[in-house]
């Protein structure tokens, strides 16, 4: 399934090689209250023949192989709290859009979109646009630990490093406004206006902002290598995170695990635990205070007490 909007679903057949055949259906009353998100492999009954005006319907949802979920912002809550989003399912890859320069990177958001992507267990890509603007030597010290797999895009480039790394997969693209990720989904889909434009047909002429649209990645000369799709992400600003528990977030940060091993089992790893390990493996050089004082944000996020985006941590980046 490739796109939802208002109750209704776009859907391509796995045999469609191109994803240009729109099937439009609704979910069936027997799924109940299953939801049902892009990236979602179903199974269809009815008219499935993408004629214009046919309508299927949507009657099993696949088992999913990853889910990526975001935690909504703290203006949209329910009496129970926060609510949960599912972004995307199946999806194997997480590319993180971020700009060297115009905006500056937000390395605080970067670390949230790693969280994130540890926890569902997809990999993640750090994609630096604006190359022409900036050096990437601040950003990658930052992550420099991490192994963190990563490309450089900059205007006029042919893009065929970051189509390596897509080919093949599922991948899921999040970025900041301004960052350039629409330019880049645009040269990646030269058609993406136009399949845009044709997913916004089922919701009868209008694409919201808010969701998340798949597209298949066009076949590059003669390979025949399967290019991949990618998911669009066009409105994540930020990646909630209080459905991560407070020792997964560590999977984000795996250059302070190993500090951590002779704490006490009940160390909350926060400022206000004074016997904390993490803080002599930083004065020992061992980690970067920076991407200590990162996870402490998280945690300190994760239980309400602030929004790790009012601080400007002083490491030439921004939060």
């Amino acid at each position: 399934m490739i796109t939802v909007d208002r109750g209704r679903y776009g859907c391509v057949r796995e045999d469609d090689g191109d994803g240009t055949e729109l099937i439009t259906a609704m979910r069936a009353r027997e799924l109940g209250r299953k939801s049902v998100v892009v990236g979602d492999r179903v199974a269809l009954v009815g008219d499935v023949s993408a004629a214009p005006g046919a309508l299927a319907r949507i009657v099993r949802i696949g088992e999913r192989t990853s889910v990526l979920r975001r935690t909504a912002d703290d203006d949209d809550t329910t009496p129970e709290g926060r609510l949960e989003r599912v972004v995307v399912a199946n999806a194997d890859q997480l590319v993180i859009v971020s700009a060297l320069a115009d905006p500056p990177p937000r390395t605080g958001f970067i670390d949230r979109c790693l969280v994130a992507a540890y926890d569902a267990d997809i990999e993640p890509l750090l994609c630096l646009t604006k190359a022409d603007l900036a050096g990437p030597e601040q950003v990658l010290d930052y992550y420099a630990e991490l192994d963190l797999r990563h490309v450089q895009v900059r205007p006029g480039s042919d893009l065929a490093e970051l189509r390596e790394r897509l080919a093949g997969r599922i991948s899921v693209m999040v970025g900041h406004s301004g960052v350039g990720k629409s330019t880049l989904v645009n040269r990646l889909v030269p058609d993406a206006l136009r399949a845009v434009g044709a997913v916004s047909a089922i919701g009868k002429g209008r694409h919201t902002s808010t969701s998340a649209v798949a597209l298949r990645l066009p076949s590059i000369g003669k390979s025949r290598k399967d290019p991949g799709w990618i998911v669009d992400t066009p409105g994540i600003r930020s990646f909630g995170l209080a459905h991560v528990s407070a020792e997964s977030l560590l999977h984000g940060f795996p250059d302070l695990v190993e500090g951590t091993l002779e704490d006490q089992p009940n160390c909350g790893h926060t400022v206000a635990d004074n016997d904390c390990k993490l803080e002599a493996w930083v004065e020992e050089g061992r980690a970067d205070r920076r991407r200590l004082d990162s996870y402490r944000r998280l945690l300190s996020s994760r239980a309400g007490e602030l929004d790790p985006r009012d601080q400007q941590p002083d490491n030439g980046l921004s939060a």
